[in-house]
């Protein structure tokens, strides 16, 4: 058994996931939910493209957080499986809206709502290949600026902000 993870479920590359790919061409894609349950074997990967979102955080800052979106969908062929090449041959197909560029992977999948989940763990098995999905989560991207400050001892300055 091969893995590809880090111990702080950091997203995992296109270059990790293409690595492991490569090393498992005949082998049907798992994909795995965050709670350890699989996605329909039965699925497809309907794009792969190049995610690009621009915004102001609320501190002011512009920000760029750029990651590659493997889009999926589950169909009524029940006997469908995607396999490690096809996968590959997907990520080969997508080289031109990618532009070389070694960007975090995220997949994106229909129940009742639309969800985003981060790519954080290849494992090649005798039978499978495994991906393992972990959740998204929003922080304050300004906290220094929007979060107030513990209050210290007994009084509070007027406009220190830790009141």
């Amino acid at each position: 058994m091969t893995t590809t993870t880090t111990t702080e479920q950091v997203t995992l590359m296109i270059s990790d996931v293409c690595a492991a790919l490569a090393a498992a061409p005949g082998l049907p894609i798992t994909v795995i939910w965050p709670d350890g349950e699989p996605i329909e074997a039965h699925f497809h990967v309907t794009e792969v493209g190049r995610v690009q979102k621009d915004f102001v955080d609320c501190g002011g800052t512009v920000r760029r957080v750029t990651t590659c979106l493997l889009q999926t969908w589950v169909g009524d062929d029940v006997d469908h499986r995607i396999t490690g090449a096809k996968l590959l041959k997907a990520f080969e197909f997508a080289a031109p809206v990618l532009k070389g560029e070694d960007l975090p992977v995220e997949l994106e999948y229909e129940a009742c709502n639309v969800v985003t989940l981060r790519v954080v763990a290849v494992e090649r098995t005798e039978s499978e290949f495994v991906v393992r999905l972990a959740g998204k989560h929003t922080d304050c991207l300004a906290k220094e600026l929007c979060v107030p400050t513990t209050k210290t001892g007994g009084t509070c300055t007027p406009g220190s902000g830790c009141c």
